[in-house]
């Protein structure tokens, strides 16, 4: 089996507004998960349960991860800053506020999704000139916080590894690297939700190409950690007319937000070839970081799916992503 610790992101564990963070955490642990990716929802959301300071609330937090042995491995997601038309000044400060929480949660890693904002630079100095004065903040002071730059498959002007990879080497900070996320990986090269057959035209070429090219040229030490989660394949294909489409909202968002099940959950849809993709990002680089579940499973809206219940599904499907790694290394 790999060597991996297995986190999740505490959105994962429930979406239901009565399932706090206190419980998603308890409920990890418990299942015998050795991390956690702390959403700033869940966050904020447990403060105001408390009646306490976002602040308090991210100490109590940490307290609480260190007793019932969870590492708080990320802060999450701090979206649509680099390019973005508001004032650097103000982004800057919102960036300050999140790496505080960051530090009071000793979470090694903020993570930032690239932007996927219509209205927004796609001048390329501006956008690493961005990520370089928050690289900057976030190692001013101790602890060092690490910026993890997930690549979305609706990325403005970053949708795949490669172009993460190129910005991640234009940066040029130690505390700059990748987030990779099975699901974007799998959704921006191979499924198509739009399509009757849920693929792309082309789509094991594609996706074979981009893994032969990343074990050959993605440099490990710039691999922060890695996120899995799947696709539910569509039984109606997207189009406008879906009743989860939103006006001028990209269908691979609309997708992530209803209908990613965790890895290899077939009897809820999941398709993707996560278990190619994991194997080349982990196995063939060599990678033995953090791998965290980050799904958005929209059954876990109403309630029904406990905390506890959807950290046992976490922990069965990393397993099963394992069994199938080791079982087609062997062919």
């Amino acid at each position: 089996m790999a060597p991996n610790k297995l986190a999740i992101a505490s959105v994962s564990l429930s979406q239901y507004p009565g399932h706090i963070l206190d419980h998603k955490i308890r409920a990890a642990s418990q299942a015998g998960i050795a991390g956690i990716e702390i959403v700033y929802s869940d966050l904020l959301t447990y403060s105001k349960t408390q009646n306490i300071s976002i602040q308090a609330a991210a100490q109590k937090i940490h307290t609480l991860c260190l007793e019932t042995n969870l590492q708080v491995l990320s802060l999450a997601p701090f979206e649509n800053y680099e390019g973005a038309t508001t004032p650097l000044k103000e982004r800057l400060a919102l960036g300050q506020h999140w790496l505080e929480i960051a530090r009071l949660l000793h979470a090694p890693y903020l993570q930032i999704p690239s932007i996927y904002t219509t209205d927004c630079s796609r001048d390329e100095k501006t956008i690493i000139s961005d990520l370089q004065r928050l690289s900057d903040l976030a190692s001013s002071a101790k602890p060092v916080v690490s910026i993890a730059y997930e690549p979305l498959s609706w990325g403005t002007n970053c949708s795949t590894w490669e172009g993460a990879l190129s910005i991640v080497q234009r940066v040029e900070r130690a505390n700059f690297g990748l987030c990779l996320d099975t699901f974007h990986e799998g959704t921006k090269l191979w499924g198509d939700n739009a399509s009757p057959s849920g693929m792309q035209m082309d789509a094991e070429v594609k996706l074979r190409d981009s893994l032969r090219r990343f074990v050959r040229d993605c440099p490990r030490d710039k691999i922060f950690y890695v996120q899995l989660s799947d696709a539910e394949r569509f039984e109606t294909p997207y189009s406008l007319a879906h009743p989860w489409a939103l006006p001028g909202e990209a269908k691979e968002f609309t997708w992530s937000k209803h209908a990613r099940p965790f890895p290899l959950e077939v009897e809820f849809g999941a398709y993707l070839p996560v278990v190619d993709i994991a194997r080349a990002w982990i196995v063939d680089v060599g990678f033995e970081g953090w791998i965290s579940m980050e799904t958005f499973d929209r059954r876990m809206v109403n309630g029904q799916v406990t905390p506890e219940m959807a950290a046992k599904r976490a922990v069965e499907s990393w397993r099963k992503v394992q069994v199938e790694i080791e079982s087609k290394s062997r062919l």
